[in-house]
């Protein structure tokens, strides 16, 4: 129709290539560039490791001030080969000794010392931290194993993390697991693109990890194909996209990229956008006024997908061309079968409203 074709076209340049599967690759060190920490963001952690048991999480929460504090003290004291002893067996391999006191004596000679921290956020992968050198801010994100040996570490320059003020529930029932969310690279690839940042991509699993129930050739094989999508809070709807097909699995439309898409204008001012619902399964229109709950359509497998999921992600307009990501939150979830509050979901976590 044409108003499918016109909200349509407003999709086509907003996402870059994107599938729901990628490969998972290390990240190089970078440390050899005369300005790097003013330049570039600082990527030291090569295995940033998931912690896919939540328990785990909460036992490191009990005691990662101590390791905290001790990392620091080690660091403007520049015992560089202490911080390597605390490192995991596995962050050992991936930053050798050689490596990782070169990169902290540079790390000291261009920012200086730390002269104070203070933890932002934490999940069940890391803890961020807003440390403040002599020469600069930093965001600086350590991820401790079960051992509290420090298993992944990322360093980038400081930009505080604009949140949503509009309180949400997930968008779906039952459970869903998320397969990019997060952010750092491994955990969330779409980081790379300024609206899509802060975007999550959920499916559904069952208890033997798989998304699928026989052969995964149909979509109607999947669980998360068909699934109910809702509003995960009030609002107006400011697009609609309806009729695209939905993609034979594996295979992905990168003409309509974002496939079946809807909007949600919240009273804040932010725009909620859903991604790759089922062919003719929105249940909304333009201008409508939605409550938390309704049904908005249905999960399915269109446009730059390689399989039925839910792309979600929060931007500051309407126009997804010059939008910039928000990171969001949720009001109150379970994750990994403990409850949180005012928590935003990462890779690998088993998710659902309580």
């Amino acid at each position: 129709t044409a108003n499918l074709t016109k909200n349509a076209r407003k999709l086509q340049s907003i996402y870059g290539k994107r599938t729901v599967h990628a490969c998972y690759y290390p990240e190089k060190l970078e440390v050899n560039s005369k300005h790097i920490i003013k330049v570039k963001i600082i990527h030291v952690a090569l295995l940033f490791l998931l912690l896919t048991v939540y328990s785990k999480a909460q036992t490191v929460k009990t005691n990662y001030n101590t390791e905290t504090k001790s990392f620091v003290e080690n660091y403007n004291s520049r015992n560089y080969d202490s911080i390597f002893m605390a490192f995991s067996d596995e962050m050992k391999k991936a930053l050798p000794l050689n490596e990782a006191i070169n990169f902290f004596k540079n790390l000291q000679s261009q920012a200086g010392k730390i002269i104070n921290y203070e933890l932002t956020e934490y999940n069940t992968v890391f803890y961020l931290y807003k440390m403040t050198f002599e020469k600069d801010v930093f965001n600086v994100s350590i991820s401790y194993n079960e051992q509290l040996n420090i298993q992944g570490f990322y360093v980038k320059i400081f930009q505080e993390n604009v949140k949503n003020t509009t309180k949400l529930i997930l968008p779906f029932d039952d459970e869903w697991t998320v397969v990019w969310g997060g952010d750092t690279k491994d955990l969330n690839y779409h980081i790379e693109n300024v609206v899509q940042k802060n975007a999550f991509d959920f499916l559904v699993k069952d208890n033997d990890g798989r998304t699928y129930k026989t052969n995964g050739a149909f979509n109607e094989d999947y669980y998360a194909f068909g699934k109910k999508i809702i509003a995960p809070c009030d609002g107006r709807i400011v697009l609609s996209v309806d009729g695209i097909k939905d993609n034979i699995p594996g295979k992905v439309d990168l003409y309509f990229v974002p496939g079946n898409t809807v909007i949600i204008k919240t009273v804040n001012d932010e725009y909620i956008l859903f991604a790759h619902l089922k062919q003719y399964s929105v249940k909304v229109k333009e201008g409508q006024d939605v409550q938390q709950g309704d049904i908005i359509g249905y999960c399915g497998n269109s446009g730059n997908s390689t399989e039925a999921h839910l792309h979600f992600h929060i931007q500051n307009t309407e126009d997804m061309n010059t939008s910039t990501g928000i990171k969001c939150y949720f009001e109150k979830i379970t994750v990994n079968n403990k409850d949180v509050s005012d928590y935003s979901p990462v890779k690998n976590e088993k998710i659902e409203n309580r």
